[in-house]
């Protein structure tokens, strides 16, 4: 499965470098589309269902909005003056900065590596593996203990692709 797992991932850092690099729009956003549907492969290979089921409706979503909206403008890359890329290229940086600031800060009021932060993770840490029968205990107490939870997350995530889809489908018959 190691293997597997290197192949995916040398065809996601592909993907990746290949939508930096294109030219079209349509062909960056395709090639964006296979990082993470990779994404969703290796949750899948990594034994995590959930996770790969929110991964596939999010990047569903997400690769029906980017196309509708490069199918309506312009599909080539606009040249931008070196004054503006310059000016992005600072903004991004100062970003990144104030980024990174506040993630240090961030993580440093959370506790501990292994430290429990609640009382309720023995009652699933302990028994769990057990009474759910699954290898991984993440995915057995999103499925067992928290089934309905997670079909509602589901629910509303193809609720918001139907409504997308509709919102598109309405949008191409004018």
């Amino acid at each position: 499965m190691g293997i597997l797992l290197i192949i995916v991932l040398v065809l996601m850092i592909g993907g990746a470098i290949f939508s930096l690099e294109a030219k079209d729009l349509l062909s960056a956003v395709i090639a964006y589309g296979i990082v993470g549907f990779g994404l969703v492969i290796l949750f899948l290979l990594l034994q995590a269902p959930d996770l790969a089921l929110v991964q596939i409706v999010v990047e569903a979503i997400t690769l029906i909005i980017m196309i509708a909206v490069i199918m309506d403008s312009t599909r080539e890359e606009v040249k931008t003056k070196s004054k503006r890329t310059a000016a992005y290229v600072i903004i991004s940086i100062v970003f990144a900065g104030l980024f990174l600031y506040f993630f240090n800060r961030v993580t440093g009021t959370l506790s501990a590596f292994g430290e429990r932060a609640m009382r309720m993770s023995l009652a699933y840490i302990e028994p769990g593996a057990e009474i759910t029968g699954s290898a991984n205990l993440v995915t057995g107490v999103i499925f067992d203990y928290r089934g309905y939870d997670t079909l509602g997350e589901l629910t509303i995530l193809f609720t918001a692709v139907i409504g997308v889809l509709t919102v598109l489908r309405l949008k191409g018959r004018k």
